[in-house]
């Protein structure tokens, strides 16, 4: 069940055009404060234009971090 459960939000967040790794990211740190009502929810949806800008921030951070790094 976990298992269809992590495909399921895999594929989804591919046929969105989302970065799988960030998108993941992106759900491990909002999930455990941001379910508490539906709109919560769909902010999280890999379509919501409010997710992918994060998911955009997140990517810029760490190519921020990564050029810092050199």
């Amino acid at each position: 069940e976990a298992s269809a459960l992590t495909y399921s939000i895999v594929e989804t967040a591919k046929a969105n055009g989302v970065d799988v790794y960030y998108y993941l990211k992106y759900l491990l740190m909002k999930c455990p404060t941001s379910l508490t009502s539906d709109e919560d929810l769909e902010k999280l949806c890999p379509w919501n234009p409010e997710c992918k800008e994060a998911l955009d921030e997140l990517h810029r951070q760490h190519q921020n971090a990564i050029f810092d790094a050199l």
